[in-house]
C-alpha cells in the first residue's frame, strides 16, 4: 500500500500523485526543480551516449583510411588515395577529398584552394562539437538550481517554524532542512559525470580537429616532401 504522502511546500502535490511510487516520492520531496533536473540528466546523458558513439565511428576505422589515403598521395596513386579518402570520416573526407580533387584539377588557385578547403573543414568541426555547447550549460546550471530549490525549501521550512510560533516541533524543522538539501544533492549528482564527460568529449574533440588539420596540410606539402625525398636520392 503506498503510503500517504504530504503536500511540499512546493504546492504541487497533485501533480505528481499519480505517477508511479519512487518517481512520485522523489518528485514530492525534491519539488519541480527536481523534475527539472532530472529532465536536464536525459537529456545529459542522450548527448553523452550520441557523442560517444560519433567519436567511437571518427577515432577507429576511419582514421586508417586516411593515413592509407596520404600514403597513396605521397606515392602519386591519385585513384587509390580518393578511394581511400572516401572511406574516412566525413569530416576528413569531405575537407582532404576537396584539397585532392581541387589540386588534380587544371587552372584552380591554389590559395583560393585553401580558404575553400579551410572553410569546409571549420563547417564540419562544428558539426563534430556539435551539442557539446549543451553539455557545457548542464554542468553549469544543475549545481545552482540544486541550490536554488534548497534555498526555497528553506524559506518555507522557517516560514512554517514562524507561523507555529513558540511551540516549534524539532523533527519538523530537521524534516524540511534535509528536503530542501535534497536539491543541492541531486544537481551535483547531475552536474558532475556531465562536466566529466564535457571534458572526455572536448578533449576527443580537440583531437580529432588536428587531425583534420594534419590530413590538410600533409595534402598540400605532399610535393615539397617528394622533391625533398628525390633530392635526398640523387645525392
Amino acid at each position: 500500500m503506498q503510503p500517504k504522502m504530504q503536500p511540499t511546500p512546493f504546492g504541487w502535490y497533485d501533480f505528481v500523485s499519480d505517477l508511479p511510487e519512487p518517481i512520485s516520492t522523489a518528485l514530492t520531496l525534491g519539488g519541480p526543480i527536481t523534475l527539472v533536473l532530472a529532465v536536464l540528466s536525459v537529456v545529459s546523458l542522450t548527448i553523452i551516449v550520441f557523442k560517444g558513439v560519433q567519436f567511437t565511428l571518427l577515432f577507429g576505422r576511419g582514421r586508417r583510411h586516411a593515413v592509407h589515403a596520404l600514403d597513396a598521395w605521397r606515392a602519386g596513386d591519385i585513384r587509390s588515395s580518393l578511394q581511400a579518402i572516401s572511406r574516412a570520416p566525413t569530416s576528413i573526407a569531405t575537407s582532404a577529398g576537396t584539397a585532392m580533387r581541387g589540386l588534380q584539377s587544371s587552372g584552380v588557385d591554389e590559395n583560393l584552394l585553401r580558404e575553400e578547403v579551410q572553410r569546409i573543414a571549420v563547417k564540419e568541426l562544428r558539426k563534430v562539437r556539435s551539442h557539446l555547447r549543451t553539455l557545457e550549460v548542464i554542468g553549469a546550471i544543475s549545481p545552482l538550481l540544486g541550490l536554488f530549490g534548497t534555498v526555497l525549501g528553506m524559506i518555507e521550512a522557517f516560514r512554517q517554524m514562524e507561523q507555529v510560533g513558540s511551540q516549534v516541533d524539532p523533527s519538523i524543522l530537521s524534516g524540511g532542512i534535509w528536503q530542501a538539501l535534497l536539491t543541492t544533492g541531486v544537481g551535483l549528482a547531475v552536474a558532475i559525470p556531465t562536466v566529466l564527460a564535457h571534458q572526455w568529449l572536448d578533449k576527443r574533440a580537440d583531437t580529432h580537429r588536428h587531425v583534420i588539420e594534419d590530413t590538410i596540410t600533409q595534402v598540400f606539402t605532399a610535393r615539397i616532401r617528394n622533391t625533398a625525398r628525390d633530392a635526398t636520392h640523387a645525392h
